[in-house]
């Protein structure tokens, strides 16, 4: 007995045109990528086995390189979280009909538009230089050091909101020393929490694909600045994923 077939959704784009965008290797086959309409939505989708698909390295990776091929010749695209099935064609229109008064809000705020991510992560060396130059962290440093761990047990948490404190501050320098000088070239931008204990900035950004090679040139003059104090970690272009509130459940296979 034959395998149940279901469509798998990628992303959104906005076109009326049937367009194809090559194959993907996905469960094993290379599988044709192609769209399915709605008015002037189409979703971006290829056929595989009906199935719960998990976010292994290798399928969000799968799933990445489609939308970066999708991106080289669509201008507007509406990124679709991974894992997304649906039993037919039929249900994917439905489902773009379905979207489409969220669509038509969102096609023209990101048309011709990327996102960009920058993480601006602190240097062991400077961020131990730094908290040590600090007096008042030092002192407290060595009244938890001179008692014994139950004594000193309120001191490691002063010491520990005054490290926050600390941190907090340099995350603040980074915001107004970096990401305020960027954000003029964007148009839109975007802060979320920090990932890791040296983590200082962790930043989305929405530009103008115009305005790319600008956006670029910043970035660059920024890290020469600040490379012997943190690290960038520069990474897109992306679909519009910070600036979009599309979520979708996967639909469960029948059985």
């Amino acid at each position: 007995m034959s395998e149940e077939q279901g469509i798998y959704v990628f992303c959104g784009i906005q076109t009326d045109q049937e367009q194809s965008f090559g194959t993907v290797h996905f469960e094993g086959e290379d599988r044709e990528v192609y769209t399915v309409h709605y008015k002037d939505a189409a979703m971006v989708v290829t056929n595989v086995p009906m199935k719960i698909y998990h976010p292994s390295k290798d399928n969000l990776m799968m799933h990445q390189q489609v939308l970066s091929k999708v991106m080289e010749t669509a201008d507007t695209v509406v990124p679709i979280s991974f894992g997304n099935m649906f039993h037919s064609e039929e249900d994917v229109v439905a489902l773009a009909e379905s979207l489409y008064p969220q669509l038509e809000k969102i096609f023209p705020q990101i048309k011709g538009k990327i996102e960009v991510g920058l993480k601006v992560v602190g240097k062991k060396d400077w961020l131990e230089k730094n908290i040590n130059q600090n007096e008042e962290v030092m002192k407290k440093k060595q009244v938890v050091h001179s008692k014994s761990e139950a004594a000193g047990y309120f001191d490691r948490i002063q010491l520990g909101e005054m490290a926050k404190n600390f941190f907090q501050a340099l995350q603040n320098d980074i915001q107004t020393d970096i990401h305020d000088a960027l954000t003029p070239l964007a148009e839109a931008d975007q802060i979320n929490d920090p990932i890791g204990e040296k983590m200082l900035l962790n930043a989305a950004y929405l530009i103008d694909r115009g305005k790319e090679a600008e956006f670029d040139e910043k970035v660059n003059e920024l890290h020469d600045s600040w490379q012997d104090k943190v690290d960038f970690k520069y990474t897109g272009p992306w679909p519009a994923y910070n600036f979009i509130n599309i979520k979708l459940k996967v639909e469960e296979p029948s059985t």
